[in-house]
């Protein structure tokens, strides 16, 4: 074998390392973009929990002052089915934290 086609071979394994070595530098900013976001958007729910804990209390002192019974009204209402791909996302998120 002689050295031109171990130059060539050594040149296309030097490519190939550079061009994986760009794709992974893509890919942690896309991992970095994706946690940022994921703070952003876990900061956002945890708010608006907060929000809804607030606006039920409120709702419920309401309701009491006007006798209504809380529970009665909450067993009336319908659930919407949640989709079985919606109730795996949630049981995974829950399992991560």
């Amino acid at each position: 074998m002689g050295f031109g086609s171990t130059a060539k071979k050594v040149q296309k394994l030097a490519d190939t390392a550079e061009k994986l070595y760009a794709k992974l530098n893509e890919l942690r900013e896309q991992v970095a973009e994706m946690r940022d976001t994921l703070e952003t958007t876990s900061d956002r729910v945890e708010a608006l929990e907060a929000e809804n804990a607030e606006q039920r209390a409120l709702i419920e002192a309401l309701a009491k002052e006007e006798g209504i019974d809380v529970d009665d009204v909450v067993e009336d209402v319908e659930v919407p089915e949640v989709e079985e791909s919606d109730a795996e996302e949630s049981d995974a998120t829950a399992a991560d934290d």
